[in-house]
């Protein structure tokens, strides 16, 4: 089985506020064990977390080997203030502030940096991001930093602006993708950083009646192409589900992933072989040494 990487332990897949308000007083080991469970009876050896604010993934790192997980975590996701990112993190207002959120979590037993550098999908206008990206310029010296302090960097990034100027500074993953131009994806492809596209975010919607169908189907498509065009390109890309999202449960989540996958680019043993040589990057990577 493929592993997981992308994931959110505090989230449910049901209601983020819900899930959040269970931590608030303090971690429920309850929940994250119910959770860490799914994962090993699902035969999932191999999570890769997107870090919260709360202490969640944190106190899961210290469960998951007794459920036989290798699990990595960036503890917290770091974002800049004013911008996309307080639910899963700790904001920065300048890089001296961004340097000091570094060594917190290198103090916290980060595995990887997380940075969020754009918002997220604007379903009310197709091919926009909510908010303003970052500027190149920061994003460049935010991975300096940290590939500094011996950390890897995951990035959430959507856009073609967003993603040429995360891949041009040298993140080690690009988490999402969405709305790439081919430029964008030629450009990831020459580069040494690993896309984890997180299809199953919007095909689970489809159907559901939270969106109209109508919005969703641009999209998915989009997303469709953009994948063809990343393997015959012979881009790094992992498998990653952003399970605890909406409609992308824990476990299941990475099984609709790789059905995705399959289903795009066809069942062959190359396309496996593809997808597991960019989970391999990732396990290479994510873990300061």
């Amino acid at each position: 089985m493929f592993g997981e990487c992308h994931a959110h332990m505090i989230m449910d897949g049901l209601n983020y506020k819900n899930a959040v308000s269970l931590h608030i007083n303090g971690v429920q080991g309850d929940v994250v064990r119910k959770r860490l469970q799914v994962y090993k009876d699902e035969g999932i050896s191999f999570v890769r977390d997107g870090g919260d604010a709360l202490g969640v993934s944190k106190y899961a790192k210290t469960l998951a080997e007794e459920y036989g997980l290798d699990y990595r975590t960036p503890i917290f996701a770091i974002h800049k203030e004013g911008h996309y990112g307080g639910i899963v993190g700790r904001s920065f207002s300048n890089l001296r502030e961004y340097h000091r959120r570094v060594l917190e979590a290198k103090e916290e037993g980060a595995d990887f940096i997380k940075i969020m550098t754009t918002g997220l999908l604007d379903f009310e206008n197709h091919g926009k991001i909510t908010g303003t990206p970052l500027d190149k310029n920061e994003v460049k010296e935010m991975v300096h930093i940290a590939h500094e302090e011996g950390f890897a960097v995951m990035s959430h990034t959507n856009g073609s602006y967003g993603v040429s100027a995360a891949v041009e500074a040298g993140v080690d993953s690009v988490e999402h993708g969405n709305y790439m131009d081919e430029e964008t994806i030629s450009m990831l492809a020459q580069s040494h950083t690993v896309w984890v596209p997180t299809l199953v975010t919007v095909r689970n919607l489809v159907g559901s009646g939270r969106y109209e169908d109508g919005v969703l189907s641009p999209i998915v498509e989009a997303g469709e192409k953009n994948l063809r065009l990343a393997y015959q390109k012979g881009a790094c890309i992992a498998l990653g589900s952003d399970a605890g999202a909406y409609l992308v449960p824990h476990g299941q989540g990475i099984k609709d992933e790789m059905e995705a996958f399959l289903k795009i680019l066809g069942d062959t043993p190359k396309v496996r072989a593809w997808m597991k040589e960019g989970e391999e990057e990732i396990k290479k990577r994510f873990c300061r040494k």
